[in-house]
């Protein structure tokens, strides 16, 4: 485990919090698609990213669901944090946008940590930076683009997080992601098509030019 850890926090933390995190943390691995947390859970232990990506979910009253974010390696989640800390129920959900390595940090080792080291410190801070920003930009996106942007925008994103321009999604699941409906994707998607900007085939897309 520490040499995972070394390969994806070593810029960020010390040896001796390295140690110290191999000593209490447990690694996990899971598969695609698994829900690694849900709405409602409580969390006893926080996430730190060693491969893959997750994606973090909210889900509205109808239980449509919007996405809101991905965690990549070398990162953590600040809103399972917040939980964590507050001893409170979850309102996201995370799954496994790939296969995907973690390891979990107990609860009571994160406060531990905040007073013993800085750069633990300085890791929880930024990683609420980063997320408020993110939540920033997908509010932005709601209030103010539409969706044929918005799509856009996402199928960049999710072309980025995975390092291949072949989107390995339905249109199903793009509108979920999207909080709209799969009319409404295919409608968009078969305009780009059009335009030259991806190909269409059954169950993916290839990005060309976007």
């Amino acid at each position: 485990m520490i040499k995972e850890l070394k390969e994806s926090y070593g810029h960020l933390f010390e040896d001796e919090l390295l140690k110290d995190i191999s000593k209490v943390a447990v690694r996990k691995e899971i598969p695609e698609g698994f829900k690694l947390l849900e709405i409602g859970d409580y969390i006893k232990s926080m996430p730190l990213l060693i491969s893959g990506v997750i994606k973090v979910l909210r889900e509205d009253h109808d239980g449509d669901e919007l996405l809101l974010y991905y965690l990549e390696r070398g990162e953590t989640c600040s809103m399972t944090m917040s939980c964590c800390l507050g001893h409170k129920q979850s309102e996201i959900r995370a799954v496994a946008e790939t296969d995907a390595a973690l390891v979990m940090v107990p609860v009571g080792k994160m406060e531990e940590w905040t007073g013993k080291y800085k750069s633990w410190r300085n890791f929880v801070f930024e990683s609420y930076h980063n997320r408020i920003n993110e939540l920033l930009t997908t509010l932005d996106s709601i209030a103010f683009y539409q969706m044929d942007e918005r799509l856009v925008q996402y199928l960049k994103k999710k072309a980025n997080v995975n390092n291949e321009n072949i989107i390995r999604y339905t249109h199903q699941a793009i509108a979920y992601d999207l909080h709209t409906s799969r009319v409404v994707i295919s409608r968009l998607l078969k305009k780009l098509e059009q335009l030259e900007k991806i190909e269409l085939h059954r169950n993916y897309l290839i990005i060309l030019n976007l």
